[in-house]
């Protein structure tokens, strides 16, 4: 499943951005100063969640929290599953899959970047909570893959249209109508170097 991201888009741009959707954010915590990169589990990422009904906030949150194992929970399944609270969406430019090796020689696997064919900006459904050890945290939901995906993996992130961003913040709106695939040709594949 997708242990790694990148967002690259300043926080000028991702503001922009949600105002064109009608969906002005605010900086509760100031204006976090993005840097293009790579994003893993642990570090902290951009999320932007409701802010109780006045609007949108946008926050800078550690990716995972701890499961009882001391594993880190970085994905999590939504099948069948409402989350009536804590629904977020993290902010990325695109997403990576890992697969075997072409070349049964390689010692790692061949990495290959989701993106949009525009290169637009991502919105993957999460959820965030708050955790003892490590305060407030994300993590991505999951479904069944669609059709871009299916060939690299069995599962995907929950990748959501922008027009479905304020939908799936509104904790009022069932889970099921908003997190499913998206349609064959919505995400363009690349290999990427390591």
């Amino acid at each position: 499943m997708c242990n790694l991201y990148t967002q690259s888009k300043s926080v000028d741009e991702v503001a922009r951005l949600f105002r064109d959707l009608q969906m002005p954010l605010r900086f509760p915590e100031g204006a976090p100063n993005f840097a293009p990169r790579d994003i893993a589990i642990t570090d902290p990422g951009a999320i932007v969640r409701s802010s109780g009904g006045t609007g949108y906030e946008l926050v800078v949150r550690r990716w995972s929290w701890p499961a009882s194992n001391g594993k880190p929970v970085y994905n999590f399944r939504s099948d069948g599953r409402e989350f009536g609270s804590g629904r977020c969406l993290i902010v990325a430019d695109g997403f990576y899959e890992f697969t075997k090796p072409a070349d049964p020689q390689a010692k790692r696997k061949d990495r290959w970047l989701f993106t949009l064919p525009n290169r637009a900006m991502l919105g993957i459904a999460g959820l965030v909570r708050s955790d003892p050890q490590v305060g407030e945290a994300f993590t991505m939901l999951t479904t069944e893959p669609g059709p871009d995906v299916a060939p690299y993996h069995n599962r995907q992130i929950a990748v959501l249209p922008a027009e479905q961003w304020s939908a799936w913040l509104d904790a009022g709106m069932p889970a099921r109508e908003v997190l499913r695939p998206l349609p064959a040709g919505s995400l363009t594949v690349t290999a990427s170097p390591r």
